[in-house]
């Protein structure tokens, strides 16, 4: 029995989730488990040190690739944006309560900012917006019944988490839709406008109101699935066919020289330092 892997018209509502246009960049027509491995190779990288040469030239050069990946300045700067002002605290709070080493840049009692925090966080920023670039291309250019074809067929997955993937990120749109009729629905009853204490508690019990019904979704979701057969304990077919070309082994190859690059300048520079170590 062939399966389309969908998860009906209701998901497919979701304007942050709907296929990406079609388009002529090598990247971005790759198969989606050679751009979901190259997105899980920087991380591994970078995680074994923290320093400002590899992390920015990694960057550099995934910035340099970008025209290749087809994905627009105003896609960029959209999701970017969100990555950005997680990553700020991160890289100001290393920056403060970091490490003590170089001159002295600023002081007040007990913390102390040096010219060695400053550089550690803003290895920190740069890491984040390392790791951050790939995955934002691998979302900005793959349709999720693509990936999940890719995760299945490709990557020999068990169909039962490739499905539940596929229709947990069908729902992400979908709640980010019910995230703004929550927020309407409390403007118009005049609610909104609080600040400091009161914000936090307006903005908690609506998330608690988007838990309920991501619940109520998820289950009357895998109640249809199961009707439909998708749980089934047998070997399944699937409709669209993905395969794993020669372009997808260019970009892998790619993607391991950009890695072993960004690494290669951190040694040279001597500020790579094996964490674990």
């Amino acid at each position: 029995m062939a399966v389309h892997l969908d998860c009906g018209p209701v998901a497919r509502s979701a304007d942050s989730l709907e296929p990406p246009a079609a388009t002529s960049e090598p990247i971005a027509r790759a198969n989606p488990a050679a751009k979901l491995l190259v997105a899980l190779l920087m991380p591994l990288v970078l995680v074994l040190s923290v320093d400002v040469v590899t992390a920015g030239t990694a960057v550099a050069l995934e910035l340099l690739a970008l025209p290749w990946c087809g994905v627009s300045a105003r896609q960029l700067r959209e999701r970017l944006r969100w990555v950005v002002l997680a990553a700020l605290p991160a890289a100001l709070l290393t920056a403060v309560f970091g490490g003590q080493d170089g001159t002295t840049v600023a002081g007040l009692g007990p913390v102390v900012v040096t010219s060695g925090s400053l550089v550690a966080g803003a290895a920190v920023m740069l890491r984040i917006l390392a790791i951050a670039l790939p995955g934002v291309v691998l979302v900005a250019t793959t349709d999720p019944t693509d990936l999940a074809d890719a995760l299945a067929q490709v990557l020999r997955l068990p169909h039962r988490f490739v499905l539940s993937a596929l229709a947990a990120l069908r729902l992400l749109g979908i709640l980010a839709q019910e995230w703004q009729v929550l927020t309407y629905a409390r403007r118009a009853r005049g609610l909104g406008g609080e600040r400091g204490l009161a914000r936090v508690r307006l903005v908690g019990g609506q998330v608690f109101a988007l838990l309920v019904l991501a619940i109520r979704r998820a289950t009357v979701l895998a109640t249809a699935m199961e009707a439909r057969g998708f749980g089934v304990q047998r070997r399944r077919t699937w409709s669209r066919p993905s395969r794993f070309d020669l372009g997808d082994l260019v970009l892998l190859a790619g993607g391991l020289g950009l890695a072993a690059i960004a690494t290669a300048a951190g040694v040279l520079a001597g500020t790579w330092q094996l964490i674990l170590a």
